[in-house]
């Protein structure tokens, strides 16, 4: 099954998660599309890269259905955030500007991979949440580099108690770059690629590579760390209890609380 779509035209490709009944989740055959997809636009040597989803959510974050149903889960959530890492790691270090397109809801991982892009173009009605706490998870996908773009506390607030934060407020605090009126969205992201299509691609490379290795020069690192955490969490009582909430639509009722 297809869900990501690519497409290339005149140096501009477009990325596409494409599973939109399922809100977009984050599946390990998604990822995998998704890594080809970026791959693909670094071989094809494109000046812009947009990256948007299909229907009501730009993303929901990770597959929790799938890692209910792993055998184990330590080792499927261990293999899942790399593979996502090794795209957040590509897109931020491609030449292309990557232009993220958010509209609708952008959750868990949503938002780090969103965040991933140079800059952040969002609906008026776009919702951005963590949620990673919600479920007995730490954050993953890039989501401690938040840290860089919208400073530490405002990522703490984030990251610890799960604000629905709408395209405005980010925009305010810097992580969004533009925010449109729905209908719009389109029209504008098509004036901003046409914009940097105008421009010098050397001194575009240059000023992403100058700014992203001085804002984040520990990045990779970042993103190890990220991994074993969340693999961690995931295996133990709170991340089992969390999935099995999630999935039964209760509250949850975390073990380490009860301490």
């Amino acid at each position: 099954m297809t869900t990501v779509r690519y497409e290339q035209h005149d140096g501009v490709a477009r990325i596409t998660l494409s599973d939109p009944d399922r809100g977009n989740a984050l599946s390990p055959p998604m990822v995998a599309q998704l890594a080809k997809a970026v791959r693909r636009a670094r071989a094809d040597d494109v000046h812009v890269v947009v990256l948007a989803g299909e229907g009501r959510a730009f993303s929901v974050g990770g597959d929790v259905q799938a890692f209910a149903g792993a055998e184990d889960t330590e080792q499927m959530v261990d293999d899942l955030a790399e593979a996502l890492h090794r795209v957040v790691s590509d897109l931020h270090r491609m030449d292309a500007v990557v232009v993220s397109v958010v509209q609708g809801t952008a959750a868990g991982a949503g938002v780090p991979l969103a965040a991933a892009a140079d800059l952040v173009l969002a609906a008026a009605s776009a919702r951005f949440t963590l949620a990673y706490t919600k479920i007995g998870f730490s954050p993953d996908g890039g989501s401690t580099l938040l840290t860089a773009s919208l400073g530490l506390h405002r990522a703490l607030r984030l990251a610890l108690l799960n604000p629905v934060l709408t395209a405005e407020d980010l925009r305010v605090a810097g992580l969004v770059a533009e925010v449109h009126p729905d209908d719009e969205l389109a029209a504008a992201v098509d004036d901003v690629v046409a914009g940097l299509r105008a421009g010098s691609r050397e001194a575009q490379v240059a000023a992403k590579r100058l700014l992203r290795e001085t804002a984040t020069p520990g990045a990779e690192a970042a993103l190890r760390r990220e991994t074993l955490s969340i693999r961690a969490r995931a295996a133990g009582p709170d991340g089992r209890e969390g999935v099995a909430a999630f999935l039964a639509k209760r509250t949850p009722g975390f073990p380490s609380s009860e301490r």
